[in-house]
């Protein structure tokens, strides 16, 4: 797995999700799941491209079934955004990388051009 995922567990799930100060991409997944490693690839290009600005991180619902459960995730792969601790979008099955990304993006604050008040 790429070094820029964040592997989630019950344990840093709070410093690492409720308390980010930027937008968290998790995707809910287990092993067995072929779809869950169908879009795996894709999760590790996001994870990379958005490095510093968003966080993509991935929790295994077989090692931490608590955080599933609290969050509803009832099939998998699950796409849960978070900003703020808070979930602000979500999507259940293999979504395609752009799709993703659309996902993280709307969650961005925008980057202004030029000087304040120009």
């Amino acid at each position: 797995m790429s070094k820029d995922v964040v592997v989630l567990s019950n344990d840093n799930w709070k410093q690492e999700v409720a308390e980010a100060e930027v937008p968290v991409l998790v995707d809910f997944w287990a092993e067995w799941c072929a779809p869950c490693r169908m879009i795996a690839p894709a999760i590790e290009a996001l994870a990379a491209e958005y490095s510093g600005r968003a966080k993509v991180a991935k929790l295994n619902i077989d090692e931490s079934p608590d955080v599933a459960h609290a969050f509803g995730v009832r099939s998998i792969p699950t796409l849960l955004v978070f900003k703020g601790g808070k979930v602000v979008d979500q999507q259940i099955g293999a979504l395609p990388k752009q799709y993703m990304a659309r996902m993280l993006e709307q969650q961005l604050e925008p980057v202004t051009a030029g000087t304040p008040g120009a």
